[in-house]
């Protein structure tokens, strides 16, 4: 099964860090299916850095390309029928980034691996 990562699991798993339920570690280390992020991650990411929310022990462009690498991740780019969807998304939930993801995850029919349960208002698959 392919599955989208949303940004706490991509970063969690990357990391190691036992705060990735044991679930979601099992979907992420599933071999038959895609291990997706989203560019929305790494900007959601780029954006706590700057607003001093969030930091990385390795400069951003090392770490990400090292998790792409290392964890087998595939970016799926965002695409116009993705910001479609956005347009008529219900307003669910305020995040613009797990907005994105939602879009992502509908149009391209894969579960995302988030412990957001305020996601499951749109009807997703979700991992946690």
């Amino acid at each position: 099964m392919s599955i989208l990562l949303d940004t706490h699991a991509a970063l969690w798993y990357a990391l190691g860090d036992a705060t990735l339920s044991p679930l979601a570690r099992s979907a992420i280390e599933n071999e038959n299916g895609m291990r997706y992020i989203s560019p929305a991650s790494y900007w959601e990411i780029a954006i706590k850095i700057q607003m001093g929310k969030y930091l990385l022990s390795v400069p951003f462009r090392d770490f990400w390309s090292d998790a792409i690498e290392r964890c087998g991740y595939t970016v799926l780019p965002i695409a116009i029928i993705h910001a479609e969807k956005l347009a008529a998304l219900p307003l669910i939930h305020r995040d613009p980034f797990d907005r994105m993801l939602v879009c992502q995850a509908l149009t391209e029919n894969v579960a995302l691996v988030s412990s957001d349960a305020q996601l499951d208002g749109y009807g997703i698959r979700r991992i946690w």
